[in-house]
């Protein structure tokens, strides 16, 4: 593995250097799902390293950044948590052709507060309402935000959904939800998997089966045809980012080489 991190290392320096792109023209502006937070910041600062490149990061929920990219912010990359997202994108004329692929996967857990919550077994036959009690239950917005979306199927898969809802606190987006359990203002939250990694003060109570929601699916895109912007995407497919994804709980989907 660091064999091959290295050599792709060593290709990368030379993909810019005949490019002959200076380190001022090749700083690229992504703008990713706000729970690639903690894994993007470490491969961002690999990019760096590796390239002289500076990479700025925004993070927010994928409707609010493709929304901020209709209304014509200057990224040069997308990744969102939710394919829907990025199809409105590339609908509108707004990715560079060809560019799109899938690149991650993910998983929908049940976090409580606290370091050692009790662990359940969520089958259709599990009570969260019961679980919950008076509490409020953390998850982003149902009807926007792909973690949010995601957690609503899943609790329309319990048969819980309408009971739930209003006891629900929704956020701009799931690394808000997160820190509503991590602070303890609700007991417990609906959040991707690496987002629990990524925060001391929860704890997985439980995993969503797979057949609870519609597969969760990262894509990746160029928002336009700079050669900056194509090494940028050719690194998110390097040993180096899949190591730093799968520390962060991800799961870089067998398709990218």
């Amino acid at each position: 593995m660091r064999l091959a991190a290295n050599r792709w290392m060593t290709a990368c320096f030379a993909v810019l250097t005949a490019l002959a792109v200076p380190a001022s023209a090749a700083d690229v502006t992504v703008f990713a799902a706000a729970s690639l937070k903690n894994a993007l910041e470490d491969v961002a600062r690999s990019f760096e390293d590796a390239t002289g490149a500076e990479v700025r990061l925004s993070f927010a929920g994928s409707s609010a950044l493709a929304r901020q990219i209709q209304a014509g912010a200057p990224a040069d990359v997308f990744i969102s948590a939710h394919p829907g997202w990025m199809d409105a994108l590339e609908a509108d004329g707004l990715t560079a052709a060809g560019s799109r692929f899938d690149l991650l996967t993910n998983r929908l857990v049940l976090i409580a507060h606290g370091a050692a919550a009790d662990s359940v077994e969520i089958t259709q036959d599990f009570d969260l309402e019961a679980v919950l009690g008076s509490g409020r239950l953390a998850m982003a917005l149902a009807d926007a935000v792909p973690a949010g979306i995601y957690a609503k199927a899943a609790l329309q898969w319990l048969g819980q959904w309408d009971g739930l809802a209003a006891k629900s606190a929704q956020a701009g987006n799931v690394r808000i939800a997160l820190a509503l359990v991590a602070r303890g203002d609700a007991p417990y939250g609906i959040v991707y998997a690496s987002d629990a990694t990524a925060e001391e003060r929860v704890s997985v109570a439980g995993v969503f089966p797979q057949e609870s929601h519609p597969a969760i699916v990262y894509p990746a895109a160029a928002l336009n045809n700079h050669d900056a912007t194509a090494v940028f995407l050719s690194f998110l497919k390097s040993g180096i980012a899949r190591a730093a994804f799968e520390a962060q709980g991800f799961a870089v989907l067998p398709e990218v080489q």
